[in-house]
């Protein structure tokens, strides 16, 4: 039996992301804010009669295909239901890697999908949720397909927001990425004598329109990163100069990303800037590919 599948893995911003206390394990406890955007890679899986699973990837240099965690998705799926076939996954990848967007993984949670449909859905979604918090802590939001959604704990706890009408948006990806294990070591030396951080009170109305997600949005790295990367603070300050009702740091970045009340404003803005400190994207935020 053959089979092919093609999906798109759209991308995600951070449009608050706090970073509360750490645990034993050395993993910090998160309060974010996820936001889906139309900038996406393109995933093809086919079904193969021969077992196991290869991939090929397009457009980038990712690293060994053995640590591609759309690779690893695909095996935990064929794993779980038994199936003795294969797979081949084709990736073409337009989400620039270590930029704070989560594209390795949404390609993961679209391999997960792809491949239980090529095994007739066999895996129910809330194991297939389980598989995705052993790949990722934000594997799980993009396997829910939610455009806005509150997350916690390490990103992997969920709540799937009412969502607000699409708004345009700029991503400026400059060259270099950052390395989120850097990121997370600058935060911590940061904060060696600071109080503990408790968490904002959020209800659905704090977060009801895209004003109310502008006044509440935040990024607890951007101070240290910006600190370590003078381009990206240069790259942040020309961005917001555009005036964007939002303007953040994705994520660890090096990602940023600004949201517009038009599109006219928004296309203003990318001819502003130009590419003097980046890549532009020009993308709708709020809704997925």
């Amino acid at each position: 039996m053959t089979g092919r599948v093609e999906v798109k893995a759209p991308c995600k911003v951070n449009l608050l992301l706090r970073v509360l206390a750490r645990e034993d394990s050395g993993f910090h406890q998160l309060e974010t804010l996820f936001a889906l955007t139309t900038l996406h890679d393109r995933l093809v899986a086919t079904r193969r009669d021969a077992p196991g699973v290869s991939i090929e990837v397009l457009g980038a240099v990712v690293g060994p295909p053995e640590n591609n965690l759309a690779l690893r998705a695909a095996e935990l799926v064929l794993a779980a239901t038994g199936h003795p076939f294969g797979i081949h996954l084709e990736l073409t990848k337009s989400v620039p890697a270590g930029a704070g967007l989560g594209g390795g993984s949404s390609d993961a949670a679209s391999a997960l999908q792809a491949t239980n449909q090529l095994a007739n859905n066999a895996v129910p979604q809330h194991e297939l949720l389980q598989l995705a918090a052993r790949l990722g802590s934000d594997v799980p939001f993009f396997l829910t397909g939610a455009p806005l959604a509150l997350a916690w704990g390490r990103g992997d706890r969920l709540l799937r927001l009412p969502a607000l009408p699409p708004a345009p948006g700029l991503l400026l990806h400059p060259s270099l990425p950052v390395a989120t294990a850097e990121a997370y070591g600058w935060l911590v030396a940061a904060r060696e004598h600071a109080p503990r951080r408790g968490a904002l009170a959020l209800d659905l109305q704090a977060l009801a329109s895209w004003g109310d997600v502008a006044r509440m949005s935040g990024n607890d790295f951007e101070s240290v990163v910006f600190g370590q990367r003078p381009d990206l603070r240069q790259a942040f300050e020309a961005l917001a100069g555009t005036h964007p009702m939002l303007c953040r740091l994705s994520g660890t970045g090096a990602s940023l990303v600004a949201v517009y009340r038009t599109p006219g404003e928004r296309d203003d803005a990318a001819m502003m800037l130009g590419a003097k400190h980046g890549k532009i994207s020009s993308v709708q935020v709020g809704t997925g590919a």
